[in-house]
């Protein structure tokens, strides 16, 4: 039995075959955006709770408002920012994207590349808090904007937002947005001035929610579509970090690993308690981002849970999960990530950099638990 079949056993008395798809492939939104109602724990919405939830969606933080919650208000960037209007002209499809780049004292210098993948209804303009952090720091961070499953969805009345996310949740878009992220790559690799400066041996995947299961298939996960196994796994990943990565759902423990089984560089994972997906017919606990954690075996795995906080306080908005708490983790995470990627997801080089050391000591009343060594069982909310 494959894994969509498998799926459709365990799921079928709740969820259209669009939505089975979209959850195998990891479907996960990034705006807490309510439509019809199935069967599961949530409580039941009104009307006014719905238009609520759109009008939250669409909103964008202040980029202002964001550099003085993170500190950056005095800030000297020592980088740049470039945004690009690729084209694959192969499937006919744009691919645009923004780039922060260092500005490189020594010109002969590589950089370390993170390319980012966005949630549901994101962009490339999202995660910026991330992609300034690093940029500040000397590595080159690329956000792309998957046309599809982007910001697009939410710009239609109402009631045809359904159909949007039914549409974005394909299988055929999740294929779709490793590709992009395969091009995008390429593209900038191949661009002058950057090719030249970026270290083709340190380049860094990264996702969060239906991003996170983005950066899953680039680094290695197997999936199945009519039949047929699909990989796309693009050898140029080194490092891969999964923010609130939804699982692949299977029957069982044996599923999951075998469609992670081929994965093998050395992942991050961060979550946090209270990272649950609660739009109905998506509907996902917190306890199934460990899921992909624990079933990963293969991989130089490292795993950081947050207390509380919520599925959206990883994205660029500045209220969910706390308004105090919110940017408290973003500035955890982002310090976080730095870390990981200068010491080239080496849980060993981790555990003796001193900067690392002093992240735990900083951030200690955060964090739920940090699992380096895999051997303490973890326990979250459901």
């Amino acid at each position: 039995m494959n894994s969509f079949e498998l799926i459709k056993k365990r799921f079928s008395h709740e969820l259209t075959i669009h939505r089975l798809l979209g959850l195998m492939l990891g479907l996960a939104l990034t705006c807490p955006l309510i439509f019809a109602q199935t069967q599961g724990p949530e409580a039941s919405i009104t009307d006014t709770q719905k238009s609520e939830e759109i009008a939250v969606s669409r909103w964008q933080p202040n980029p202002v408002e964001l550099k003085k919650a993170m500190g950056e208000e005095n800030q000297i960037d020592s980088f740049t920012v470039q945004e690009f209007a690729w084209q694959d002209i192969s499937r006919n499809r744009k691919v645009p994207a923004k780039l922060y780049w260092p500005k490189i004292a020594n010109p002969s210098a590589k950089i370390q590349l993170l390319v980012f993948s966005h949630g549901l209804g994101g962009s490339k303009d999202g995660y910026s808090y991330i992609g300034r952090h690093l940029a500040q720091n000397g590595v080159a961070s690329l956000h792309l904007q998957h046309i599809g499953s982007d910001r697009s969805v939410w710009n239609v009345p109402f009631y045809a937002i359904p159909y949007q996310l039914k549409k974005a949740a394909r299988d055929e878009e999740a294929i779709d947005r490793a590709k992009d992220f395969q091009f995008g790559l390429s593209q900038l690799l191949n661009q002058a001035p950057y090719a030249q400066s970026i270290d083709p041996h340190q380049i860094v995947a990264a996702g969060h929610s239906y991003g996170a299961n983005t950066t899953l298939l680039v680094s290695g996960a197997i999936v199945e579509r009519n039949g047929l196994v699909v990989s796309l796994q693009d050898p140029r990943v080194k490092m891969a970090i999964l923010i609130s990565a939804p699982p692949f759902y299977g029957s069982d423990y044996v599923s999951t690993g075998k469609i992670l089984s081929a994965i093998q560089i050395p992942t991050l994972h961060i979550t946090a308690t209270e990272d649950v997906i609660t739009v109905p017919g998506y509907y996902s606990r917190a306890s199934d981002r460990i899921e992909i954690f624990t079933n990963m075996q293969n991989s130089a795995k490292n795993l950081i849970v947050f207390k509380d906080g919520s599925h959206n306080i990883f994205t660029d908005r500045l209220q969910t999960g706390g308004k105090e708490l919110n940017p408290k983790i973003k500035k955890a995470t982002r310090e976080l990530i730095l870390s990981f990627i200068q010491n080239q997801g080496d849980p060993q080089l981790l555990e003796k950099n001193q900067q690392w050391q002093n992240w735990r000591l900083q951030y200690s009343s955060l964090l739920e638990k940090t699992q380096w060594a895999f051997e303490t069982p973890l326990t979250v909310k459901k």
